[in-house]
C-alpha cells in the first residue's frame, strides 16, 4: 500500500466562469486554482513523483503565484529531489512538466501520444500550443536522447500498486495515475478533472483538445476508483486541502491515502 501526498506549490485567483466550458450561474464568484505535485511513498521506501510543476520565471510570465518552489516542497517532507528515480509526467502542459531539470536522476514516464501531440502538427495552432512551454518540451526530448524516458501506450505499471492510464481530453496524451492505498484504489485524475465541480456539474474545464474524451475520462476515473467518488482526486481544486488530513498547519501538504474528513 502506498501513501499519497498532495503538495501545493502555487496559486491563482480567478472567477468561476474561467473554470467551466459552459456558462454557470455563479460566473463572477471567486473560484481560485491551486497547483499541486503528488508524491507517492511505497512500503519499501520507494518514492515516485507525479508531475513537476513550474518555476518562478514561468509563473511571472503567466501571472501565477509561486508559494514555494517544488524542490522546497519536497525537502519540506524529507525528500531530496535528486533521490527521485521515477517521475510520472501526466502531460506536458507548463504547470505539470516545468521543472524536469530539478530531477537529474529520474526516469520520466509519459504516454507516446502526449509526446507526439506536443511535437507534432497540432502545435502549429497557437490556441493548442498555448498551455505548453517549448523549453519544457525540448527538455523532455533531450531526456529521450539520454535514455531517461519510458513511453507508455495506454496502460502501464510503474511499480506494484502504481499504474498509469491514458485518458485524453484536456491534452491528447494526458494520463491518470491509479495508486493502491489502505483505503482503496486512489485515482489522481490530474487535469482530466481540474475541480470536483467539473464532474459534479458535468461541465468541463475550458482548455480541452477532445471534449468527448474528457467526459468519458470522468467515467473512467470512477471505474478505476472502484466506483468510490471520494477516491477520485481532481488536479487543481483548493477543496482538496480542506477535505483531507494535513501534514502541516498551513495545509500545504495533505495525505490523500487517509480517509477524508466527514
Amino acid at each position: 500500500m502506498w501513501q499519497v501526498l498532495a503538495l501545493r506549490y502555487a496559486h491563482h485567483e480567478r472567477n468561476a466562469q474561467a473554470n467551466f466550458f459552459m456558462p454557470v450561474e455563479d460566473a463572477h464568484d471567486a473560484m481560485p486554482m491551486d497547483y499541486f505535485v503528488w508524491l507517492l511513498r511505497g512500503p519499501d521506501e520507494r518514492e515516485i513523483l507525479v508531475d513537476t510543476g513550474f518555476d518562478e520565471e514561468t509563473a511571472t510570465r503567466r501571472g501565477r503565484r509561486i508559494l514555494r518552489p517544488v524542490a522546497d516542497c519536497l525537502r519540506a517532507v524529507g525528500t531530496d529531489p535528486a533521490s527521485i528515480r521515477d517521475v510520472i509526467v501526466s502531460h506536458l502542459h507548463y504547470d505539470h512538466a516545468g521543472n524536469l531539470g530539478v530531477f537529474p536522476n529520474a526516469t520520466f514516464h509519459i504516454q507516446d501520444r502526449e509526446v507526439a501531440f506536443a511535437t507534432g502538427r497540432h502545435m502549429c495552432a497557437s490556441c493548442l500550443r498555448a498551455p505548453f512551454e517549448v523549453e519544457d518540451v525540448v527538455t523532455l526530448v533531450r531526456a529521450v536522447y539520454a535514455d531517461r524516458v519510458v513511453f507508455h501506450d495506454g496502460e502501464g505499471e510503474i511499480a506494484p500498486g502504481v499504474t498509469v492510464h491514458h485518458v485524453g481530453g484536456h491534452s491528447d496524451g494526458i494520463q491518470m495515475v491509479r495508486v493502491q492505498t489502505a483505503r482503496g484504489p486512489l485515482v489522481l485524475a490530474v487535469d482530466a478533472a481540474h475541480y470536483y465541480a467539473n464532474i459534479a456539474r458535468a461541465n468541463p474545464f475550458p482548455i480541452v483538445f477532445d471534449l468527448g474524451a474528457m467526459i468519458q475520462g470522468w467515467r473512467r476515473a470512477r471505474l478505476l476508483a472502484g466506483g468510490d467518488d471520494s477516491l477520485v482526486i481532481p488536479g487543481h481544486d483548493p477543496i482538496v486541502r480542506t477535505r483531507f488530513p494535513a501534514m502541516d498547519p498551513a495545509a500545504e501538504v495533505v495525505r490523500l491515502d487517509l480517509p477524508p474528513h466527514s
